[in-house]
């Protein structure tokens, strides 16, 4: 039997709470929202679980440092939007949210259709927001 999806991921963070504030703000339109929180298996904090679809992005604090784009660790996290105007409206909440903005919406130069916004989040992660109408009819 293959695998099926990726369930979720943990992202470390300085403060789980801005985190989810951020990350609420700019998604929550979209219907992303805090659906599970547990004591971690440290048993010295909680993880807080957004739904994004069917998977869950975690977040938990941080036990030091901060993260750096393209150093070790993750180069960036996709999450897909139903139409165009939902891709433009996140990004106008990105912006009033003050997020570093890497890149505005524009259509991707190698990929005909796929649209895209890159942003980073408070702790550095950068985030895509993307609109691409032909892997949606293809999973269809």
């Amino acid at each position: 039997m293959p695998a099926k999806a990726i369930h979720h991921v943990d992202l470390a963070v300085q403060d789980v709470e801005r985190s989810l504030t951020f990350y609420t703000q700019l998604l929550g339109p979209l219907g992303v929202k805090v659906t599970h929180r547990y004591p971690t298996y440290r048993g010295t904090e909680e993880v807080a679980y957004l739904t994004i679809g069917d998977q869950m992005l975690g977040f938990r604090n941080a036990d030091g440092g901060a993260h750096s784009y393209y150093q070790v660790g993750l180069e960036h996290l996709a999450i897909t939007v139903d139409t165009r105007e939902e891709l433009e409206d996140a990004f106008q909440r990105a912006v009033a949210l003050g997020a570093n903005i890497h890149f505005p919406p524009q259509e991707d130069r190698d990929i005909p259709g796929y649209w895209a916004f890159f942003a980073f989040d408070p702790d550095g992660f950068r985030l895509e927001i993307m609109w691409w109408p032909e892997a949606a009819s293809a999973t269809s």
